[in-house]
């Protein structure tokens, strides 16, 4: 169990040990087990904590082949997922696009104010005046009957299948940084050229994410592999901490969203 738990972050443990339990069900049962939708930090865990030579698989799917947020499917070894195991479901959402603009924040705070876990949605997608969402089939129906305005702006659900999905596109620049230490104020200060003292209030008040979950600790240490994102500011990756130079800096290569 040690050997598990080392290679992840001491706040990740109850999720290790949920996937563990996912696990032993489907060993027991010989029956799949079928999660909410996971980021992919989350699906990172649960790739490892099922192994490959395991007599338990696991396949994950969140509609086409770029998304961000996806349903796992743990199974017997000798089960053949299909797509309809997964149990998802597209909505377009129809409103009036020439006179309303729709963000991604606005679309998902209307969601959640429906008293539903964001955990029952996958990725909200956003080209120009067209907006899609892909949910659980298990809230489809009450999606339907109850999500009927965004802000002020009525809307209705058009269910659409898969391949009618508009592709998400990120624009990415790397950047080579050297930094004093790994703080989180510290990379997030280099990353988005922003001074600390601006940062810090920004990840004391809620607004910086590390692996999709928010961290209000200044001091957080980041890793190779971290994902960040400041609001107003984008989303980035440490793809690599590649040890520290002659004055004693980390040196880091970081994906910037452009």
């Amino acid at each position: 169990m040690d050997q598990i738990y080392q290679h992840f972050r001491g706040e990740e443990r109850h999720f290790i040990d949920q996937v563990l339990e996912w696990k032993e069900t489907v060993q027991n049962q010989y029956s799949p087990k079928l999660s909410d939708f996971l980021d992919p930090r989350e699906q990172e865990i649960v790739a490892s904590v099922i192994g490959e030579n395991s007599d338990v698989k696991v396949s994950f799917l969140g509609g086409v082949e770029v998304t961000e947020r996806k349903r796992a499917l743990i199974y017997p070894d000798y089960f053949l997922p299909e797509q309809e195991d997964f149990k998802l479901t597209f909505f377009e959402i129809q409103y009036a696009s020439k006179f309303i603009n729709l963000q991604h924040r606005q679309v998902l705070g209307s969601l959640m104010s429906l008293g539903l876990k964001r955990s029952k949605f996958g990725d909200i997608r956003i080209n120009q005046d067209i907006v899609q969402l892909v949910c659980a089939s298990e809230i489809a129906e009450y999606l339907k009957a109850n999500f009927q305005e965004i802000g002020r702006a009525k809307i209705s659900l058009k269910e659409i299948c898969l391949n009618k999905l508009i592709p998400q596109i990120e624009e990415m620049q790397e950047l080579i940084m050297t930094v004093s230490s790994l703080r989180l104020d510290v990379v997030c200060s280099g990353v988005y050229n922003i001074s600390r003292q601006k940062i810090q209030p920004l990840i004391t008040n809620g607004l910086v994410k590390v692996n999709w979950k928010t961290v209000d600790s200044v001091s957080f240490e980041c890793r190779d592999g971290d994902t960040l994102s400041v609001r107003g500011y984008g989303r980035s990756e440490i793809t690599a901490v590649e040890g520290k130079t002659k004055k004693d800096k980390w040196r880091l290569i970081v994906n910037k969203q452009k």
